[in-house]
Parts: C-alpha cells; sequence; structure tokens
C-alpha cells in the first residue's frame, strides 16, 4: 500500500519522518515547496496539489493546524474527498470539531471510502520521536487497513469507538491539558510567592497527588521563561478550548474550569502572546495578583 501525507508543520514533519524512516511508500504536499523538495531528496514522493496525492495514494494522512483549514482541504470542491476512489482511507490527525469528523464520514460513504477521524497527542517532540497517542473514531475495518501507518508514527494508538470517538477523546484530553496547565500556572505563582524553587517543587509533585504531565512539562519552562516561538504557542490550545467551549453549549454541559482555562488563554491572546507557550498563562496569573 502507499501512503499519503497532507501537512508538514511541527507536528506533521515528525510524523512523515517516521514514516519515512520506517520503509513506507509515501507522497507528500504542503504549501511550502521547500518542504516537499527535502522530502524527495530523502525518498519520498512529492504532489503538485492535494488532488495529485490523493489520486495516487491508498491511504491519505491529514494533518493541519485548526477547523477551517482541515474542512477546506478535506471537503473542499477539489479537496480530499472530491478526488477520493472506492476502497480508499482517509484520515485526519487534526484537531477539529466532532460535527467536521462526522461530515468527513458522510462523505468518504459517499465515494465508497472509508474515514477515520484520528487526532494525536504527545507535542512535536512525540512526533519526532515516534511515540505519539493516536486516539482513533472510525470502523474496524478502516482501522486495521491504517494501523500500520499509525504504528510507525505512534506508540499509544487506541481505537475509541465510531466516527467522532477520536475527536471527542482529543477534546477530552485538550480539555485536561488545558486546564491543567493553568492549574500548573498557578501553583508555580505560589510557589514563587513563598520562596520554593519551582523545580524542586515540581520534582515532588511528580511523586505525589498533585503532579501531573502539565507540571512536569511547564517546571522548566517556568523556570527559565522560556516562553516565546514556542513549538506549543498557546494558541492552539486557546483554538480546542473554544471547540469545547461551543460543544458544551450545544451539549448543555456544565465545564467551568475549562470555560475559565479559555478565557485565561483569550487574554494571552488579546495581548499578541499567541506564539507563547502555553506555560506563559503564568504571566496572566501574575498580572491579576497584583
Amino acid at each position: 500500500m502507499s501512503v499519503g501525507f497532507v501537512g508538514l508543520g511541527n507536528m506533521g514533519q515528525g510524523m512523515v519522518d517516521n514514516l519515512l524512516e520506517k520503509g513506507a511508500d509515501l507522497t507528500v504536499f504542503t504549501r511550502t515547496q521547500s518542504k516537499i523538495e527535502a522530502m524527495i531528496d530523502r525518498g519520498a514522493k512529492g504532489a503538485s496539489s492535494v488532488a495529485e496525492l490523493t489520486q495516487n495514494v491508498d491511504v491519505v494522512l491529514v494533518c493541519l493546524p485548526d477547523v477551517k483549514t482541515s474542512h477546506d482541504l478535506l471537503l473542499g470542491d477539489d479537496g480530499v474527498f472530491a478526488n477520493a476512489r472506492p476502497g480508499q482511507v482517509i484520515v485526519d490527525h487534526g484537531t477539529v470539531d466532532i460535527a467536521t469528523s462526522r461530515a468527513c464520514a458522510e462523505a468518504a460513504a459517499a465515494k465508497n471510502a472509508h474515514f477515520l477521524d484520528a487526532p494525536i497527542s504527545g507535542g512535536p517532540g512525540g512526533a519526532a520521536g515516534g511515540t505519539l497517542t493516536i486516539m482513533v473514531g472510525g470502523t474496524e475495518e478502516a482501522f486495521e487497513l491504517a494501523h500500520e501507518y499509525f504504528s510507525n508514527m505512534g506508540a499509544n494508538v487506541k481505537l475509541m469507538g465510531p466516527t467522532g470517538a477520536g475527536t471527542a477523546m482529543k477534546l477530552i484530553n485538550q480539555l485536561l491539558v488545558g486546564i491543567h496547565t493553568v492549574a500548573a500556572a498557578e501553583a508555580f505563582a505560589l510557589a514563587n510567592s513563598a520562596g520554593v524553587d519551582v523545580q524542586v517543587a515540581a520534582d515532588l509533585l511528580g511523586v505525589s497527588w498533585g503532579g501531573s504531565a502539565m507540571i512536569e512539562r511547564s517546571a522548566p519552562i517556568t523556570v527559565t521563561r522560556d516562553f516565546p516561538d514556542s513549538a506549543a504557542p498557546l494558541r492552539l490550545i486557546h483554538k480546542d478550548l473554544n471547540i469545547i467551549k461551543d460543544l458544551a453549549s450545544g451539549e448543555g454541559l456544565s465545564l467551568e474550569l475549562a470555560l475559565k482555562s479559555e478565557e485565561m488563554f483569550q487574554s494571552m491572546m488579546d495581548r499578541g502572546k499567541m506564539e507563547h507557550d502555553i506555560a506563559a498563562v503564568l504571566e496572566i496569573v501574575e498580572e491579576r495578583s497584583k
């Protein structure tokens, strides 16, 4: 089987590196021609358009940064589904809303093709290391067809249920990432105020009930205040929390901590800090503490 990959951003580049290193018959497309040429030099094939890529591979993997871009590329007039063929497997690795995932599944069914919503977690480090968590929604048949490629990119691959289940699981994850990042920022603000070394506190929390992945991740970034130009920019968690905000409204769910976290990240966005690391939400805690 052959595989195509659309999107060579912070996450996508590491994912295609692993596919290529593990012997995949790989075709790539992205808007930056130099990135395509770099992959060709390493043995991949390059496509000049989404249509060309889709028409020439068995499995299409798409990893894009926001809902609109994913929607337009997958469902647009000359997008992936417009060029899909029967039996093909089309996978969206982006974090989108459940309605978009369901629309993609309907478009796939109209072409007698398969669709999987398969968002990822693990950050650029996980993408580069091939250790991503990949949470998948769709049929078992489609999952088995794509599993070889998932296992080349991820260490934790799980079929969560039918269409939309992968997307829902990613939103659950991102809800906790957002809340835990804000909680970590508040804990570090308290540590700083009380004269407790943030890294020492984080190490102890790692063996205590108060520990979390975001405590571990945010501590060294907070100590050095290495916030600008992050590979995990807060605009992404802000985008995901807004999806969750809309979902909560539609489902009548009271997700008060998620909504408060979204408001704090929105404050950072309003200050032009969208490319700052998610841990930089500490600045809002500090500002409001004065």
